[in-house]
């Protein structure tokens, strides 16, 4: 186990170092004039040259990624361009909104998606017929609609939610509740209905193994037939999927944010790019990347427990 995850980790590293070198370059190609943005249009041009040469702008590409490289190694991702904000405190500050309604939505789409695709794999009949019709309308709808949807019934109609702003739960618990609990059903409609579609064909197939029905023939209850060997051997492919879907909520919070006026790194995301403030850019994408490294380096691991073939594959 300890070799499978030491390749993991090379890999995730070797990948963090491409999409570094490749993001880089993408930012340097289109020509925007920094210091022109920040002294204004009618700024002398030795002014916007000077404030050019300050950033480290005036020198060549390849020079400036090496050197932010460096700086990065080190943990040191710069300051804004535009605030003159420290990347890492910036993000900080708004990293766990963001982290909140990932968790709250991975743990919701968890625990609903186990259990209906379980609960369809087993029962069959109306209940199976019921899970895939939902998880249809779950990939067929589209997100923002959804969203859209859920903001109009339960905070303008029957104002149970807040529609926008954000609470800490530093400053009240209750507070943070209600304003993560819709966009967090928002993001997990359409996960939930991946997942669960994934458990239910993986219990269908596991169902009919000839060991389960040796199980079944030895008298062993039926739901210590399901919950202990079963589930244990449907497992795999859900987490994978789950790990997918947790990879695509990054996407998916740039859009909630901004609907539900949540200050997390998703609007700030959109904020920052429009700008074309190449350090808070870098700094993001280099965190996404870490974290969907750090997802699948997990799922793997724990698909690898369930499954020891696939460590040796």
């Amino acid at each position: 186990m300890l070799s499978f995850v030491l390749r993991r980790i090379a890999a995730g590293v070797a990948l963090l170092f491409v999409i570094s070198l490749l993001s880089y370059t993408l930012l340097s190609i289109p020509h925007i004039d920094v210091g022109r943005q920040l002294l204004g249009q009618g700024a002398a041009q030795d002014l916007v040259d000077a404030k050019n040469a300050a950033l480290g702008l005036d020198r060549p590409a390849l020079v400036q990624y090496l050197d932010w490289l460096g700086a990065a190694v080190r943990g040191d991702f710069g300051t804004s361009w535009f605030t003159s904000e420290n990347v890492l405190r910036a993000i900080a500050n708004r990293l766990p909104v963001t982290l909140s309604l990932m968790i709250g939505v991975t743990l919701v789409t968890a625990v609903l998606s186990f259990l209906l695709g379980v609960w369809a794999g087993v029962r069959r009949g109306a209940v199976d017929r019921f899970v895939q019709v939902f998880a249809v309308l779950g990939y067929a709808l589209p997100g923002f609609l959804v969203t859209l949807v859920i903001v109009l019934v339960f905070a303008v109609r029957l104002n149970w939610f807040p529609a926008i702003g954000y609470v800490g739960p530093s400053q009240s618990f209750t507070g943070w509740l209600s304003t993560v609990t819709l966009p967090v059903i928002s993001l997990s409609i359409g996960s939930i209905a991946g997942v669960a579609q994934q458990v239910r064909g993986s219990v269908i197939d596991v169902m009919r193994q000839d060991y389960v029905r040796t199980l079944r023939a030895r008298g062993l209850p039926p739901w210590r037939i399901v919950f202990v060997h079963v589930v244990r051997n449907a497992s795999a492919p859900a987490l994978a999927v789950l790990g997918m879907q947790f990879v695509g909520l990054l996407g998916g919070a740039v859009l909630v944010e901004q609907i539900f006026g949540l200050p997390g790194v998703g609007s700030m995301t959109v904020t920052y790019t429009t700008r074309g403030d190449v350090p808070i850019i870098m700094a993001l994408v280099m965190f996404t990347v870490i974290g969907v490294i750090l997802i699948n380096l997990v799922v793997d691991v724990l698909i690898g427990w369930l499954n020891p073939k696939a460590r040796i594959a």
